[in-house]
């Protein structure tokens, strides 16, 4: 079943949720209304039992092509503010449920666009995908998804990114960890779903445990870090899920999961 929302398309696909940035015609600008509604509705799947991964992707020729400019003309800078503070919120949602959020691009991730995947836990785009942080080419530097990109490829790629604006190919991507994998175009429903199957078949605790204690350690120094995960991994092996995870290694059986530890 595909519901139809103002700016999306969410369709049940058991045991995922797959949510499609819906404004072909423009592609998919991250424009206000869709990033809240986007928001909430990665809220609202992650509610959900049933769920157990979130795929982005996007309808038409592209995944995105970052902020709805338009939107952006002709604004006070209290007025640009409440913008970023809406896109800020929907990065911080994104990393914040508990389920795994994997980003499907393809066609072309820019700007925003290129921030969404790069916020996301997994990508996996296809392999005609290209990807650039291309503001700096109209005079609006992507300072924001400067921030994301700069976490998880290396300084100097994502400068270079960010002061040339140029594309990179899915193949570089990969290569620079923009990206987990390309897959040819044909492939990648199928390679994607394979992934969320994969995923359903672990500890929901666990993921989410995992989750929260990767973004929450990644930014700490190390011996701060470890502290933090000596924790959570203490609380993982007590609770329901880790006993029973434990007890079926050791008796060399399937484990089956209680879903809420």
């Amino acid at each position: 079943m595909t519901e139809t929302l103002d700016y999306l398309l969410v369709e049940d696909a058991p045991p995922a949720a797959i949510i499609t940035l819906n404004r072909p015609h423009q592609l998919n600008p991250l424009s206000t209304g869709l990033m809240r509604e986007l928001t909430r509705e990665l809220e609202r799947q992650a509610a959900r039992p049933d769920v157990r991964a979130i795929v982005l992707k996007g309808a038409g020729r592209a995944f995105s092509a970052g902020h709805d400019l338009k939107e952006m003309m002709d604004r006070s800078l209290d007025e640009e503010r409440d913008i970023f503070a809406v896109c800020n919120k929907l990065m911080a949602t994104v990393q914040s449920i508990p389920v795994p959020v994997i980003a499907a691009p393809h066609g072309i991730a820019t700007a925003a666009g290129c921030q969404l995947v790069a916020t996301c836990d997994l990508a996996m785009a296809s392999d005609d995908c290209r990807f650039a942080t291309s503001g700096v080419r109209y005079g609006l530097f992507c300072s924001t998804p400067g921030v994301a990109v700069a976490r998880n490829v290396g300084r100097k790629h994502a400068m270079e990114m960010l002061l040339t604006g140029r594309f990179v190919d899915a193949t570089t991507a990969e290569r620079w960890g923009l990206i987990n994998r390309a897959v040819p175009r044909a492939e990648l429903d199928s390679e994607v779903m394979a992934l969320v199957n994969e995923l359903a078949q672990l500890s929901p605790y666990a993921l989410k445990l995992g989750k929260e204690g990767f973004y929450r350690q990644v930014e700490e120094k190390q011996s701060d870090a470890y502290a933090l995960m000596a924790e959570a991994i203490s609380c993982n092996a007590v609770a329901p899920d880790g006993q029973e995870g434990i007890a079926a290694f050791v008796e060399k059986r399937a484990p089956v999961w209680k879903h809420d530890s």
